[in-house]
């Protein structure tokens, strides 16, 4: 089979080599799985530059998040997925727990426990992005903050992939979102997309724009995908009692250095108004939840984009050996469009 290999850390199109490798068996409770498609994310080339919240053992197959894919085969006294079947793959590495298999490649051996069928009405586009993005947004939205219907959410990156389902869900929840972007020309797209509010910090001041917004006191939950200056600001701009949580820190994104990753926060907001920061990390929700509690979520995230209430764009498709075009366009700025990798055996489908 092929499969895209990092013989060690470095830049992805440095380390990054395609090779033929053996299809892997799968044992009891696991199922080999034909990839059709899979995604590149940003944390994956993280984790190949060693920069990541885990380390891979080189040489390692790249791709460390999620696919789509059929049920090959079944390992001894596994009863279930049926061969054949058309799965997602819940590859996310759990924060503690066993290595899993990389996704850049045509074969992979996965958990049961990881697999969620999804119907031929889905895209592979849309399938194979199903376990990242729309995950985290919903998680951070209803269980990490438990936003209610007509409370308001603050959130940086709007414009970012997790930022755009969050709004998404707005309608559905019954919640406002204020939306943070750092581009005058994005305001009018995430106005357009529905959010209530929106924020350029390029020629405005998010504190005051808060306080015009909600009033001073009004908004008391966040989601931080900036770090940095900005985030210190989203925890400032809050109400007493206020929550940000932070699950990433665009604002340092080719930081290598740990002791730069910051958020300058001012002790006095924290102390006197009694607020919270905290992070989000969806491997360590992976390794704290149980199978069937994954399953759950994944299960209401497959309903809610079969329902129309989450959309997942469309995926630019790649064959692994253009590799590298691949990986430039997943680091393009503000390009608006996920690589993925495609495996041709299979149904060819051109539907978002």
């Amino acid at each position: 089979m092929r499969a895209l290999v990092a013989v060690k850390a470095g830049e992805p199109t440095d380390v990054l080599r395609p090779e033929s490798r053996p299809v892997p068996t799968p044992q009891a409770g696991q199922a080999l799985i034909r990839v059709k498609a899979t995604p590149i994310h940003a944390s994956d080339l993280h984790v190949l530059r060693g920069r990541y919240g885990f380390s891979a053992a080189f040489p390692a197959v790249g791709g460390a998040m999620e696919c789509v894919g059929r049920v090959a085969a079944l390992g001894p006294d596994t009863a279930a997925p049926t061969v054949g079947e058309r799965v997602v793959v819940a590859a996310v590495p759990a924060i503690p727990g066993p290595p899993v298999a990389g996704t850049w490649q045509e074969y992979l051996v996965a958990d049961t426990q990881r697999l969620l069928p999804v119907s031929d009405d889905l895209s592979d586009s849309s399938a194979c992005q199903l376990a990242v993005n729309p995950l985290t947004a919903l998680l951070l939205v209803t269980r990490e903050l438990d936003v209610q219907p007509g409370e308001w959410l603050l959130q940086t990156a709007a414009g970012s992939t997790v930022g755009r389902l969050v709004i998404q869900l707005r309608r559905h929840l019954g919640v406002r979102t204020i939306n943070v972007v750092r581009r005058r020309a994005a305001v009018e797209e995430i106005r357009a997309l529905g959010g209530d509010e929106v924020i350029c910090t390029e020629d405005e001041d998010l504190l005051q724009r808060v306080a015009e917004t909600a009033g001073p006191t009004d908004v008391r939950k966040a989601v931080d995908c900036v770090a940095g200056a900005v985030g210190a600001q989203v925890s400032q701009a809050l109400g007493p009692g206020g929550e940000v949580v932070v699950y990433g820190a665009l604002s340092t994104h080719r930081q290598s250095d740990p002791s730069a990753l910051t958020i300058p926060l001012q002790a006095r907001s924290l102390i006197y108004e009694t607020k919270t920061v905290r992070g989000f990390w969806l491997n360590r929700w992976f390794g704290a939840a149980s199978p069937e509690d994954v399953l759950r979520a994944l299960s209401q995230v497959r309903g809610l984009v079969a329902d129309g209430v989450l959309s997942i764009p469309r995926g630019q498709p790649f064959p692994l050996e253009r590799f590298p075009e691949a990986v430039a366009l997943a680091e393009a700025p503000a390009h608006g469009t996920k690589p993925l990798f495609v495996f041709e055996d299979g149904r060819n489908e051109d539907n978002g």
